[in-house]
């Protein structure tokens, strides 16, 4: 969370609602709540007079929905960061909420654990999803996106069998959709998720032969990337610059693109070395990003992503162009 006093405006046409999120956030010093509106019209207006820091914004709004209100209020506060927060739960519609310009979405029923999660990722700039829509809107945004753009997004899970099926959604759509899909994940992991996506009618053998599909040991890639414990910058670009070639030319076609869903970083973490992980997806951001890689990390929410000041799970997020959803303390 910043450090200076963040000015937020409640948008909602339910008053017993726009209550409880003001008393959510009075428990949290640095979040000062400067007006409320209950209609996309006054909502625009309101922007337009307070410039507030952050607009928590519905979708279902009388006079102005609130999509059309935060293409307007773009243009009338353009540095207030818009955080929606509906029970509209249709990936369209929160890919229309994302790209009409706001930073994140977070369905109603899930405020109790990531209202304050997203919060703190839009205020840094993070796009936010929430953990029950992040797969479809993923896809969504995944299909109307250049081949060539580049997104590194981490996503926090509450146990193996989580993480197992959010990785095999991922590997689902990148292999439905044509491109080539890097597989880093542990040894412990890797037959649970082979199974479940032969479960789920995924052809893995061919994906393999043909190139598509390319596995790699989460832990040997952590000892290939580093020295010492500590990634080697010119390691790093050797090996995940031919990694990531090597599965391209798994695919062909005008948007074919690699995609890499693993935990190199996040075992790393799981070894209590918090420093090589953040730095290793610092690296990770850093190279990939030449090649237009999308990259799913998947961490197991644990003892050391908690704590009072979250410090290690803030500066992991910093790394990411994306976070989805977050396991509650």
């Amino acid at each position: 969370m910043r450090r200076q006093i963040v000015r937020v405006l409640i948008v909602d046409d339910y008053e017993p609602w726009r209550r409880f999120i003001r008393l959510t956030l009075l428990a949290y010093e640095k979040l000062q709540v400067i007006g409320e509106a209950s209609d996309g019209l006054e909502a625009v207006e309101k922007a337009h007079q307070l410039q507030p820091d952050l607009i928590l914004l519905d979708i279902s709004l009388p006079k102005l929905n609130g999509i059309e209100a935060a293409r307007r209020i773009r243009e009338v506060s353009p540095s207030s960061r818009i955080l929606f927060v509906s029970e509209n739960r249709p990936g369209e519609i929160a890919e229309e909420a994302l790209r009409s310009g706001g930073s994140g979405y977070v369905l109603k029923s899930d405020v109790h654990s990531e209202l304050v999660p997203a919060i703190n990722a839009v205020l840094e700039g993070k796009q936010f999803i929430c953990s029950s829509l992040m797969d479809d809107v993923s896809a969504l945004m995944n299909e109307q996106t250049a081949a060539l753009t580049h997104r590194h997004e981490v996503a926090f899970y509450p146990d193996d069998v989580s993480v197992v099926d959010g990785y095999a959604r991922f590997i689902e759509h990148a292999l439905s959709t044509g491109k080539a899909v890097i597989v880093a994940v542990t040894e412990s992991h890797r037959a649970s998720l082979i199974s479940k996506l032969q479960a789920n009618g995924v052809n893995v053998a061919a994906a393999i032969e043909k190139g598509s599909y390319v596995a790699l040991n989460a832990g040997d890639a952590v000892a290939t990337l580093t020295v010492n414990g500590t990634p080697d910058p010119v390691l790093c670009a050797k090996v995940i610059g031919d990694v990531v070639t090597l599965a391209a030319q798994g695919v062909r076609g005008e948007h074919a693109r690699v995609m890499v869903c693993g935990e190199i970083a996040p075992t790393m973490l799981s070894k209590g070395n918090a420093e090589g992980a953040i730095e290793l997806e610092h690296l990770w951001d850093e190279i990939t990003r030449d090649y237009g890689v999308h990259t799913h990390c998947g961490y197991i929410w644990s003892a050391s992503l908690r704590g009072e000041s979250n410090a290690i799970f803030e500066k992991i997020c910093a790394e990411h162009s994306a976070v989805c959803g977050r396991i509650p303390l």
